[in-house]
């Protein structure tokens, strides 16, 4: 074979390959498994097996597993695909219902049906494989990582089966590099940090994804909430508070009742048949306050902005401390506008996003997420309508020099979006700010001004979140600052450590002058040594630790030591609350 004509695989399909390497070593130690599926994932592979009623493998079984592998891939020097008729698939893949029901959904489509081979392992897939496993794949770029229970396509009702998931890399330098920031991530896991710092809790009484902040924890959520306040003061949106409950017929005008009714919570009455929905958005609550009243071209843009709280009926396995909840709320906002305004308010809401996520220190990336044009009947409204939204919010991103990655399929129902990718300490992204251009759910609830000529017409409505959910955010800063939250964030901003009990009274003072100045501040009354008191407080991770004893005293004064600088000069306690307070004040 020509090398120069071979494909070089991508780590998508390397990964994809070591999936069937692994279907393939696993047959040879528990052969009476049946292979499902198999995909690669972010960060390497896995396969879903139904071992029945008989020994299925544990994790102590990985190491034999992964030995299999390395000893079956200097064989898999080539894996091929040939397409075969549906009598022969299923003549290969009789007594297993799971590749059966495969091909069942292959032949219903019209698609073809094509069996992968690479040594003696043959299975049924679409392909997207190493063409040469054994030269593209370097034995030590892979290891297997553990074992899950996962339910067949994900259905609760459907079997239960055994999972094996994979690491994988293109290198072995980069599979190490992802272990130790994996490491890193665990000690840096918000729902670990959560319960040490005290900040929320989750109850099974109160119900899953759910969660429950704590006094300290309040005052970190209060902080995110706030600086949106302020940042939605500067734009000018008012803010509206709207019901958790609402008819059913709200939602099927504004379209989420056809498109994302399964992820409501339905809601009953004792006194009126009507179908009502916790509310999973603001959006159509906002279409009927603009409706309230006569609007004219001079009112417009009405901006208004809602903390209400938000539910999902999400999956219980979906669920993941405050990154995905049943129930939390968005500093959400909504603007109605005339199509002359579009660029400038999309413009300041982009400003004001760019200026929060500075503020918080998080770097990010921004996607335009587009309609799918293969796939329309997922979205409402017209191609024509589409077109124009979309090229408007390329066009502004491309004028304001903002680098942006284009991803078809991931916009909203009803309209293009700009998504703020946030990318914390370790590098992870995670979605969070939102800003949507929508033509279509201003038309659907009839909303209309009075123009300058006296005609009626439709205004634009712009979705935005600027930091998306302050529950979701928390949880996301919480792992980028590794609990340290800045000043200005902290639930405990300075701690007074009195050296022994006869310095509990001065420090008593200072902690009610600091308090007064505004401080988040809190005194250290126990009976353990100093050095006890201030590891105690580290572990907190709290700003700023105030030491008093004699010397201070007698001068006034104060002993600071700062988490993030260490020691710092002796002051007074009026200079160091000017210090901290001029930090507070400028989010520093």
């Amino acid at each position: 074979m020509d090398s120069n004509s071979v494909h070089q695989a991508t780590l998508d399909e390397k990964r994809h390959t070591l999936a069937h390497l692994l279907a393939a070593a696993v047959l040879e130690r528990f052969p009476h498994a049946k292979p499902t599926i198999g995909p690669a994932i972010d960060n390497g592979f896995y396969y879903d097996f139904d071992f029945g009623n008989t020994k299925a493998p544990v994790e102590a079984d990985l190491i034999g597993i992964e030995e299999a592998m390395h000893e079956l891939l200097p064989s898999w020097t080539e894996m091929h695909g040939t397409e075969v008729s549906e009598k022969d698939a299923r003549s290969r893949f009789a007594g297993n219902e799971y590749k059966g029901e495969i091909i069942d959904e292959v032949v219903s489509k019209g698609e073809k049906l094509t069996l992968y081979t690479a040594g003696d392992f043959t299975d049924l897939c679409r392909g997207g494989h190493s063409e040469r496993p054994s030269h593209d794949i370097a034995v030590d770029s892979f290891i297997l990582d553990r074992i899950a229970g996962a339910y067949w396509r994900g259905d609760e009702k459907k079997p239960m089966l055994t999972r094996i998931y994979g690491l994988a890399f293109d290198t072995k330098d980069a599979l190490d590099a992802y272990q130790l920031q994996r490491e890193e991530a665990k000690k840096r896991d918000h729902r670990k940090l959560g319960k040490e710092l005290d900040l929320f809790t989750f109850s099974e009484l109160v119900g899953s994804g759910m969660p429950l902040f704590t006094p300290r924890g309040t005052i970190v959520r209060s902080a995110i909430v706030n600086y949106s306040r302020e940042l939605n003061a500067e734009l000018g949106f008012g803010e509206v508070h709207t019901p958790n409950i609402n008819k059913g017929e709200l939602f099927k005008i504004s379209g989420h009742y056809d498109q994302y009714k399964e992820d409501m919570l339905s809601v009953s009455s004792q006194y009126v048949e009507d179908e009502m929905f916790m509310k999973p958005m603001n959006c159509p609550q906002h279409t009927q306050i603009f409706a309230s009243q006569p609007r004219s071209y001079r009112d417009l843009p009405i901006r208004y902005s809602d903390f209400a709280t938000l539910y999902r009926d999400e999956r219980p396995g979906e669920l993941s401390g405050l990154t995905r909840l049943r129930s939390f709320s968005q500093d959400d906002g909504h603007i109605f506008c005339r199509e002359d305004q579009i660029e400038d308010e999309l413009s300041q809401v982009l400003t004001s996003i760019q200026k929060a996520l500075a503020t918080y220190k998080v770097q990010y990336w921004v996607r335009l997420s587009l309609r799918d044009p293969k796939n329309k009947t997922k979205y409402i409204g017209e191609d024509e309508t589409w077109e124009k939204a979309q090229d408007i919010m390329r066009h502004l991103l491309t004028e304001k020099n903002i680098t942006f990655k284009e991803a078809e399929g991931e916009a909203a129902f009803y309209g293009p979006k700009m998504d703020i990718m946030a990318v914390d300490a370790l590098g992870r992204e995670w979605q969070i700010s939102t800003v949507q251009l929508d033509f279509t759910m201003p038309s659907r609830f009839k909303l209309e001004y009075t123009a300058e000529d006296g005609t009626k017409k439709t205004p634009v409505m712009i979705h935005r979140a600027l930091v998306g959910s302050p529950d979701r955010f928390m949880g996301v800063l919480i792992e980028h600052y590794a609990g340290a939250f800045p000043a200005w964030l902290a639930p405990v901003q300075a701690k007074v450590l009195p050296i022994s009990d006869k310095h509990a009274g001065y420090g008593a003072e200072v902690v009610a002058a600091l308090r007064a100045a505004g401080i988040r501040v809190e005194l250290d009354t126990s009976h353990e040594s100093l050095g006890k008191k201030i590891r105690e407080a580290k572990i907190q991770k709290i700003p700023y630790l105030l030491v008093v004893g004699d010397k201070e005293i007698e001068e006034k004064m104060v002993s600071i030591e700062s988490r993030d600088h260490g020691k710092l000069e002796s002051s007074s306690v009026a200079e160091f609350s000017a210090m901290l307070l001029k930090e507070i004040h400028e989010r520093a």
